[in-house]
């Protein structure tokens, strides 16, 4: 059954919605850690298959509780056989893999604090966190990294152990924690409790140097559980088809470490791809079969630009897009009939919706595997049109709001109640404000200890009076349902006075299929302008229908007809906001925005100076 939160309490403000909260729908967790999770599932349902690793033939194997719990067991033994205390900080440093999940559980069942470090990070980012946590065990992925850790060895001292997944660590780790009785291991669990930390999740740093969030087993708690409950849809079986997710995000970003932990404790089959190359993700996914995905909206994007694309090719565009403003039209009649504004999809519609069903539709589920029927969409806004062509084409989609300092989700859609264009109402257990500058506040048992200080070995707090300054802007309507508008830090004033939020046109533009990213100008500047870089992908099969491969990257910035197609986007994108506001100018850049250039963190928020900095010449250009 479909658990349905009560509607939300709100206070008011002189007319206006300040403050809304939700209750929550589970205890809160008073005993025990994350570490107890494994051995809790082997107890109760130990045949039970709560992961699958895929084999060297492509074959996905599953893996039982009673497995898993053994193989946790083994490591966390090896853990404590080289040394490792408990409160010890053990770094890990990989993809999306099966060993990285393993030596999270195994790390916090030996007592240990696990340390995320993105795969791509430079030396000097790698450096820092490991520095700045006091990391004394660092797990990678392979040799190309361990040589990278290495070269910084004299500046870390604290650095004792370094292991690689490839070069066979979880192997090692099981055979020198042999003789280790398992009642240590029971020990060393037994002494954590929900306000031990259990990780120090470092921002992926927009503005500087990335700052570690302490967050406790309780936070992780309060975050999975109030989220298993409320979706219950997506976590629990409501057929015969059991409920799994291929989990395809970094597990370094708190959005895809709280669904592993939350697959973990609804014991749904949990997969990983390490590789979101387009051939190698749509090949996990054709093999996996997961029943509901983590994605970000660039996912979801790339999904249908490329049906559409594929539809062009073979002549049918206009068929696609009638489909596709079929499904938009269906989605929107189904949560009018929600909301009691409207009576639900026509016998028409509906008719139109079961023809383009095996034409298109079909296609687009079966390119995230063929039996995802939800999605749970965060880290920045997917948008209305793309929201409710999803939920035409028969996938549901979950979108939320959080922070890494929030264990994720402060807000989520709520089920049978979707409002596209919102990031929902406050998870379960949480409250959201909205200050008299329109910042976002949080609060709720979700939300981080503070700040890691190196200096002085201690957590410092940053919450006033129990609330979190989000630094995003944002509403909330009568409702209940909050929107995200922008955030304090990016917000725009032009030389006449007038404050822009760039998010919503960034957003917009974005979803084009010939836009890779786009950077809003304006700060203390007459008129407001922008800065496009084309996507691979869609550039690519443009070029191929308009006959024009040959032209070079810096011969396409220029070209007339590329420029007029980007202009029609961008006078859509101007529709959404006043004439002051409006994008008057844009320029095409020749390179694209990466995290390898210094211009995208690896959660890819555009890091802003950077980009102004290095296209100074550009932005200049745009106000001659």
């Amino acid at each position: 059954m479909t658990v349905e939160p009560v509607e939300p309490s709100k206070s008011l403000q002189g007319g206006v919605v300040r403050e809304v909260f939700l209750p929550p729908l589970v205890p809160v967790v008073r005993h025990g850690s994350l570490a107890d999770i494994p051995f809790d599932n082997a107890r109760e349902a130990p045949a039970d298959a709560v992961l699958s690793r895929k084999g060297p033939g492509g074959e996905w194997n599953d893996v039982t509780a009673g497995e898993f719990a053994d193989q946790v067991l083994a490591v966390a033994k090896g853990l404590i056989a080289e040394g490792l205390r408990p409160g010890d900080r053990l770094a890990i440093m990989s993809r999306t893999t099966y060993e990285w999940t393993l030596l999270d559980f195994a790390a916090w069942a030996a007592g240990l604090i696990t340390v995320p470090v993105y795969p791509t990070s430079s030396a000097f980012q790698a450096r820092w966190i490991l520095q700045d946590s006091g990391a004394v065990a660092c797990v990678v992925e392979d040799t190309a990294q361990a040589r990278l850790i290495s070269h910084e060895r004299q500046q870390l001292p604290d650095l004792t152990r370094l292991w690689a997944f490839t070069t066979g660590a979880v192997d090692t780790l099981m055979k020198a924690g042999a003789q280790i009785p398992d009642t240590v291991v029971t020990a060393r669990r037994g002494g954590l409790g929900p306000e031990s930390v259990a990780t120090l999740l470092y921002t992926s740093g927009t503005t500087g140097r990335p700052k570690g969030c302490v967050l406790t087993h309780g936070n992780f708690f309060a975050e999975v559980d109030n989220a298993i409950e409320l979706l219950h849809p997506v976590f629990r079986s409501l057929s015969r088809e059991p409920a799994a997710t291929l989990l395809f995000l970094p597990l370094s970003h708190v959005f895809g470490r709280m669904v592993a932990v939350a697959c973990l404790r609804a014991r749904v089959r949990l997969g990983h791809a390490p590789s979101i190359r387009t051939e190698d993700l749509l090949a996990d996914l054709a093999g996996f079969r997961p029943t509901f995905l983590l994605a970000i909206p660039y996912v979801l994007e790339k999904v249908f630009n490329t049906g559409r694309a594929t539809a062009e090719k073979l002549g049918r565009a206009s068929s696609f897009d009638r489909a596709a403003r079929i499904a938009r039209r269906y989605g929107e009649a189904v949560e009018a009939a929600h909301h009691g504004t409207g009576p639900g999809p026509s016998r028409t519609l509906r008719a139109a919706r079961a023809l383009y069903d095996p034409l298109v539709y079909r296609r687009i589920r079966a390119a995230l595997g063929g039996k995802v029927r939800y999605a749970i969409c965060g880290g920045s806004p997917l948008g209305r049109r793309l929201a409710a062509f999803y939920a035409g084409a028969g996938v549901q989609i979950f979108e939320g709001y959080g922070l890494t300092e929030t264990t994720a989700a402060a807000t989520v859609t709520p089920p049978l109640k979707p409002r596209m264009g919102t990031v929902g109402w406050p998870l379960p257990g949480t409250a959201v404000r909205i200050a008299d500058d329109g910042e976002v506040l949080l609060r709720g048992g979700q939300v981080f200890s503070g700040y890691w200080d190196r200096e002085r070995g201690a957590i410092v707090p940053v919450t006033r009076d129990g609330w979190f300054a989000t630094g995003d802007l944002g509403s909330i309507d009568a409702d209940g349902y909050l929107t995200i508008t922008g955030r304090t830090k990016d917000m725009l004033i032009t030389s006449a006075g007038k404050n822009v939020a760039p998010a919503p046109l960034e957003d917009w533009l974005r979803a084009h299929p010939l836009v890779g990213q786009c950077m809003v100008v304006g700060d203390n500047r007459p008129y407001v302008t922008a800065l496009l870089t084309l996507e691979p992908d869609g550039i690519a099969h443009w070029c191929r229908m308009k006959k024009k491969q040959h032209l070079t990257a810096a011969q396409l910035a220029v070209d007339e007809d590329l420029l007029a197609v980007l202009q029609r986007a961008v006078d859509e994108a101007n529709r959404l906001v006043s004439r002051a506001e409006s994008i008057r100018r844009f320029r095409v850049l020749g390179a694209d925005f990466t995290e390898e250039s210094g211009h995208l963190t690896p959660s890819l928020k555009l890091r802003r100076s950077a980009i102004a900095r290095d296209f100074t010449a550009e932005i200049e250009g745009l106000y001659r």
